[in-house]
């Protein structure tokens, strides 16, 4: 996503800075990532993301 934010900065996926940032912190600091905040990105956050992809692909 990052590569896309690049190309076209007024991507339409709200927060996408954000979820770019969120990826590379987990990625590069995955054992100071605590259960807990993953746990409310899963519930809260990546059904919301997961209604918007879907949006974007119709």
């Amino acid at each position: 996503m990052d590569r896309i934010l690049k190309a076209d900065p007024g991507f339409q996926i709200t927060d996408s800075r954000k979820i770019v940032d969120t990826r590379n912190r987990i990625i590069h600091g995955y054992d100071s990532v605590s259960d807990d905040v993953i746990w409310l990105i899963v519930n809260r956050y990546l059904p919301v993301l997961e209604k918007k992809v879907k949006e974007l692909l119709k």
